[in-house]
């Protein structure tokens, strides 16, 4: 049997403070969505700056760490794993998911000068 990877490095600035759960067995959640820039000039020449919101998920230390660390704004860098799913919504469509469960977490702070 082949093996496979699945790896995603991502490195943006959290698009708001997390929000994390308790949930049965005192495991904790957190959940935040990471903001990705990408630069670049379009066939017009002009400076475009375009934005990928990633949903990223954290468990239990890694929550914990999350917790304590993350607010809207902060610089990170994250290892971790594809999920992706599907839902069907109160409107009876079908939804799909995808986010990143993080195993491995850089957090930058920042230091704004004006």
């Amino acid at each position: 049997m082949e093996s496979s990877i699945n790896k995603v490095v991502l490195s943006g600035f959290a698009g708001a403070d997390v929000e994390v759960k308790t949930l049965a067995g005192n495991q904790k959640l957190a959940k935040v969505n990471l903001a990705v820039n990408e630069y670049y000039k379009n066939a017009s020449g002009e400076d475009v700056k375009k934005t990928q919101w990633i949903s990223l998920t954290f468990w239990n230390a890694k929550a914990e760490l999350a917790e304590a660390q993350i607010k809207k704004g902060t610089r990170l860098t994250v290892e971790g794993k594809l999920l992706t799913g599907s839902y069907e919504a109160k409107d009876g469509t079908k939804r799909f998911t995808t986010e990143i469960v993080v195993s491995e977490i850089a957090i930058k702070e920042i230091d704004l000068v004006n």
